[in-house]
């Protein structure tokens, strides 16, 4: 199969999906995310394969959803979708649909963050079984169409994150509950793929059951009803609400835009002496 925006790669047990579009800082174009797909759908044929591990190229691991570069909207326009219920059904297959397929993908999945995860970023890797973070990841959570951040790292967190808009360091996301190891760059592959082969000793039914039992117990709090609903209010939130989501002239949402200035110390009370 030929890929343009990711590739996929094998490692003995290991399937490995890498986002491919560095000049971009691997910002998801729907091309992305159908490649990606068919990458998990690749993964999944293959029964040599125990283990599926996500990464990025370039040092970044996504800066979230590509908000109008020129081959991602043409790959856009070309999918057809009329306006209405078609760009509705393409619009939550791209944002919800193949994020709750992911995470129910049936063999073990481990995101390696490196660099910058912001909002789309976030989705992917929280639809992984695993996080293993670089001590300089930065984590921005807000209010993104698969709205797991709640159950990522709890409710109080959730809220002075997205209420602030403010990037998180890797100790903060391991702290918070969302990210599994923090590890020194040097070590970040080495020590993800030996995890990785380590869980692939497992026969594949041992994991696959017990997977799924962990994802039913999430279920049984409510985990995928919540995420459609939370669904349901963004499409509603970006309807009533475009035009002040977006900075003028950018790709880029105003909440992210804070969030940079926050580093920049740009933001009330963050004033650099």
């Amino acid at each position: 199969m030929s890929f343009h925006d990711v590739t996929f790669t094998t490692d003995g047990p290991l399937g490995i999906i890498t986002l491919a579009r560095p000049q971009f800082r691997n910002a998801q174009s729907y091309r992305m995310l159908d490649e990606i797909e068919s990458a998990f759908q690749l993964a999944k044929a293959d029964k040599s394969l125990r283990v599926v591990i996500v990464r990025g190229s370039g040092g970044h691991f996504s800066t979230g959803h590509d908000l109008g570069t020129p081959d991602a909207l043409a790959y856009r326009k070309a999918l057809g979708a009329e306006p209405g219920i078609e760009s509705y059904d393409q619009f939550r297959k791209y944002n919800l649909d193949l994020l709750i397929g992911w995470r129910n993908f049936e063999k073990p999945t481990i995101a390696m963050v490196e660099g910058y995860c912001i909002y789309a970023g976030w989705m992917l890797a929280a639809c992984c079984d695993i996080v293993f973070a670089s001590e300089d990841a930065q984590f921005l959570a807000g209010f993104v169409e698969y709205m797991s951040i709640p159950w990522d790292i709890g409710i109080r967190r959730a809220k002075e994150l997205c209420f602030e808009s403010r990037f998180i360091t890797a100790k903060d996301a391991a702290d918070y509950g969302f990210v599994n190891r923090v590890l020194p760059q040097a070590d970040l592959e080495r020590e993800t793929y030996g995890f990785a082969r380590r869980v692939a000793e497992n026969t594949p039914g041992a994991l696959r059951f017990a997977k799924v039992q962990m994802n039913k117990a999430q279920d049984a709090q409510g985990y995928t009803k919540a995420l459609e609903d939370s669904f349901g209010d963004y499409v509603a939130m970006m309807n009533v609400l475009e035009s002040e989501m977006r900075v003028e002239g950018e790709r880029r949402l105003t909440t992210v835009d804070l969030a940079v200035k926050g580093r920049k110390g740009e933001r009330f009370g963050l004033k650099k002496p």
